[in-house]
């Protein structure tokens, strides 16, 4: 069957969506096997992607299928997005306080003055890389500051970050593996200082927990700082640079939100639904033998929900392909669905709503450097995103 979708080839990953469209229609629940060689099953319909996402037979603990003696990675899977209640109660809401509405909203002047400071940079010269100029210092220095990390290693954040993500085609993986060796060890020498100085940031709070109580575990204070570093810029640079390259190739579009700024809100969410930045689900496993939409899913098999393909599925959304910012709310499954909801979504909505209207206020005229075929997308098996955005200011 897989020759028949041709999925992952670079062709797949400049445009999944007619491939999605197929197998939405042909083959919904599709046995495959992933580019990092399990065989599993991919999910991309909209109302069996929410069914999934909630059935208490699938589990995102893999431990409990295999045994915890996986991989050196395995390190940073001991989080609330690798877990099952309770646990995953328990993670979540250690964390949860650092991301309530109000501290995000509390947030706003910061993040403000942290885009201000980027444009001032990019408005010295006639072109930028919305990537590397803009899209990926403005998340990583947010979450730099809540968890207490010193912003200068962003650049480090970031080669660790590309790594494990995108290793997770198979591909580079004794290079991933060092990049994994090198990620615990600056963690680990940043645990240590923290412990002597704990302050007021997030890592404080987390080691404090786990010094009063069975709370948090080492292990799990690796895996919750990795997920938080990772997952709190990633989202956003690619939210980001999916928002402007949409409005780019769509100019009624960029128009219509340059005539009515207060579109913004409404230009997040289909951008979020239209190409969103988390392209598959993280991994979910049947445990146990389960039939699904005719389909016999054993125990232990892989289960994938393609967030994408779901997200244009033309059962919910009217002229899915179309990309519209005046289409109304939209139940898109970007951030997840039920208790893996992702917990930064709003901080990355704030960003996002900052970023892109900063952006055109600063630079009305901006156009492509670039053609659209000459874009680079990352491969991977979760984010969506370009390498690089080129873009003349003036």
């Amino acid at each position: 069957m897989e020759p028949q979708f041709q999925l992952f080839s670079k062709e797949f990953t400049k445009n999944p969506y007619p491939a999605y469209a197929k197998m939405r229609k042909d083959e919904p629940v599709h046995k495959m096997r992933f580019p990092d060689g399990q065989l599993g099953w991919l999910i991309t319909r909209y109302e069996d992607a929410v069914e999934i996402m909630k059935d208490p037979r699938v589990i995102k603990d893999v431990s409990k299928l295999f045994g915890g003696n996986m991989d050196s990675g395995s390190v940073f899977m001991h989080n609330m997005l690798f877990s099952d209640p309770p646990d995953h109660k328990r993670l979540r809401g250690l964390v949860q306080k650092a991301f309530t509405p109000q501290m995000i909203s509390g947030m706003r002047g910061r993040i403000q003055e942290i885009t201000d400071e980027l444009l001032d940079e990019a408005a010295k010269g006639t072109r930028m890389n919305l990537i590397d100029d803009f899209a990926f210092p403005l998340p990583i220095i947010v979450i730099s500051e809540i968890l207490g990390i010193p912003t200068e290693d962003r650049d480090k954040f970031r080669i660790w970050s590309n790594s494990l993500i995108e290793g997770s085609n198979g591909e580079h993986a004794a290079e991933m593996f060092q990049h994994v060796n090198e990620f615990i060890q600056y963690l680990s020498e940043w645990f240590e200082k923290v412990r002597k100085n704990p302050g007021e940031d997030l890592i404080s709070q987390l080691i404090l927990a786990e010094d009063e109580g069975d709370q948090l575990t080492e292990r799990e204070l690796y895996g919750v700082v990795t997920l938080l570093i990772i997952a709190g810029h990633e989202t956003t640079v690619n939210l980001i640079g999916n928002s402007i390259l949409a409005l780019l190739e769509h100019p009624d579009q960029f128009d219509l939100l340059k005539e009515q700024p207060d579109r913004i809100h409404q230009a997040i969410e289909e951008t979020l639904r239209f190409n969103g930045p988390v392209e598959f689900s993280t991994s979910r496993w049947a445990n146990e033998d389960m039939e699904f939409r005719g389909q016999m899913i054993k125990r232990g098999e892989l289960i994938i929900i393609s967030l994408n393909s779901a997200n244009h599925d033309p059962k919910v959304f009217e002229n899915p392909d179309l990309f519209d910012i005046s289409r109304e709310k939209s139940p898109h499954l970007a951030f997840g669905k039920g208790i893996h909801l992702c917990l930064g979504a709003p901080l990355a909505r704030l960003e996002g709503e900052i970023a892109i209207t900063s952006l055109m206020q600063r630079f009305p005229e901006m156009k492509l450097a670039v053609g659209k075929d000459e874009l680079e997308w990352r491969p991977g098996m979760i984010v969506r995103g370009v390498k690089e955005i080129p873009l003349y200011l003036k």
